[in-house]
């Protein structure tokens, strides 16, 4: 199910314009277009999830399969030798812009790392 209010749903469905780096019957990769790093992509999935906070069981499968996009994505890029970072912003308190579950790639540069205290 696509929302139609849904800027990712609306890439997915061809009005919106994005550069489709990779796509299968699960998910959709395509750059950001406010890059945070020298490498930035977004991994989406084809059904339209809000966020983490709505995933259960049955996205098993689907969970993974992103994990793997990803690694294989950040591999294209050339980032598994010097590294990447995975980010999935979850609600609007972490930053989340698009309610649709997304993962964010970033590399291809140093990082500034992440304290937690």
């Amino acid at each position: 199910m696509k929302d139609p209010e849904c800027i990712f749903c609306k890439i997915l469905t061809g009005s919106a314009p994005a550069k489709i780096l990779y796509q299968d019957d699960l998910v959709t990769v395509f750059p950001d277009r406010l890059p945070r790093a020298k490498v930035h992509l977004l991994v989406i999935p084809n059904e339209h999830i809000p966020s983490l906070a709505e995933v259960d069981e049955t996205h098993s499968e689907l969970l993974a399969h992103i994990l793997l996009v990803c690694k294989r994505m950040a591999e294209e890029k050339g980032l598994e030798q010097s590294g990447y970072r995975l980010v999935a912003n979850t609600g609007p308190d972490s930053g989340q812009i698009v309610p649709h579950l997304h993962f964010h790639i970033l590399g291809g540069q140093r990082l500034l790392p992440v304290f937690f205290r």
